[in-house]
């Protein structure tokens, strides 16, 4: 199999596939991120890979681990007319306990869609009577653009612009799959865009110490299935190493001068994910030294790791996420919950496995 030779046509790529998964048992294969998540229910590759390869859907949406005390903490901040909310738009409808974004929006709060970190700040440069407060949701992907904008801030005096840091790291919740044992990986597709931060090295103790191959993974369906070749490659082979499929965006040492920054700005700290409660070291906190730009301080939005919404009770987003369930595994799925009336994050996002079920899979 040649990789990257788009010429090769989709149904020759199944072909190699299927050569390779002839004599393998059945294997669990994790797609880490969201957008691989999109990517396979689009082209409809669930449905034609060999019966023993079986893909199931991860933590890789951001929007979707966000933890319902996050979303509460900032609709609780949304109320104070000093401050104008600056998010990125898949926040808007994600629902908490109580309402949504959106709703607030409605109902006068301040809360501006925002394209870049740098128009927050021209926010609030703009507004130097509101206190602008950037909600920082993602991965290590945009963890860098947050912690600059706190940077930029405090280099140009703007004392009314704070980050509401939600970011969260990946590799940590891969371990915390990997320890929970409960469902049965053999092997993860990871994150291209996350990797282009980080490179290989902090997916290392997936191969050296739990024995799962892994693949940095483009996010084309030609990339997804070469990435899913070298995979099948690893397991024939008896292999367990971190391969790169996405060369024309990862590099193996990631972008330095990005984790750079982060490592500036942030320090890691326990945070709570949804279905994994907390994980260890799992998200970024902003340093000491930056907290007048840290809006968990300046507005005093407590974190509590007991907390428990009675939503999460009979919304499946926790095992989703998990792979414990597949979207149409829950009760509420194309009934309760649709894109238009969501009632979980994994629906509302664009990222989200039940969006993705629901749009090409249902």
């Amino acid at each position: 199999m040649k990789l990257h030779n788009t010429e090769r046509n989709y149904s020759e790529k199944l072909k190699d596939i299927e050569t390779l998964a002839r004599g393998l048992p059945a294997v669990s294969i994790m797609e880490i991120c969201g957008t691989h998540t999109m990517a396979i229910g689009r082209s409809g590759l669930r449905r034609v890979l060999p019966d023993n390869i079986r893909l199931i859907s991860g933590p890789g949406c951001p929007v979707c681990v966000t933890h319902d005390r996050e979303i509460d903490n900032y609709l609780e901040l949304a109320k104070d007319k000093r401050v104008i909310i600056a998010t990125f738009g898949d926040l808007l409808r994600v629902p908490g306990s109580k309402g949504t974004l959106n709703a607030a929006r409605s109902q006068g709060a301040g809360v501006v869609v925002v394209y870049s970190t740098l128009e927050a700040l021209r926010l609030a440069s703009n507004n130097p009577d509101h206190e602008v407060v950037f909600l920082g949701v993602g991965f290590e992907t945009t963890a860098p653009t947050a912690a600059l904008s706190i940077i930029q801030a405090k280099s140009q005096g703007l004392g009314n612009y704070s980050v509401y840091s939600m970011h969260k790291l990946v590799p940590p919740a891969l371990e915390a799959l990997l320890c929970d044992g409960s469902v049965k990986l053999d092997g993860f597709i990871c994150p291209g865009h996350v990797s282009t931060i980080i490179g290989t090295s902090p997916y290392t103790f997936v191969a050296e110490q739990y024995k799962k191959p892994c693949v940095i993974t483009g996010f084309e369906i030609h990339d997804i299935l070469d990435g899913l070749y070298l995979l099948l490659l690893q397991m024939r082979q008896n292999k367990a190493k971190i391969d790169i499929q996405y060369i024309r965006g990862v590099k193996p040492d990631g972008n330095p001068i990005a984790r750079k920054t982060m490592d500036t700005v942030f320090r890691t700290g326990d945070v709570l994910w949804r279905g994994f409660g907390v994980i260890p070291n799992s998200g970024l906190h902003i340093r000491e030294e930056y907290r007048d730009y840290d809006a968990s301080v300046k507005f005093g939005l407590a974190m509590d790791h007991h907390y428990i919404n009675e939503k999460e009770a009979i919304c499946s987003c926790g095992d989703i996420l998990k792979g414990l369930k597949t979207p149409n595994e829950c009760d509420l799925f194309k009934g309760l919950c649709t894109p238009l009336n969501p009632f979980g994050p994994c629906m509302v996002s664009t990222e989200g496995a039940c969006a993705a079920y629901y749009r090409y899979e249902a």
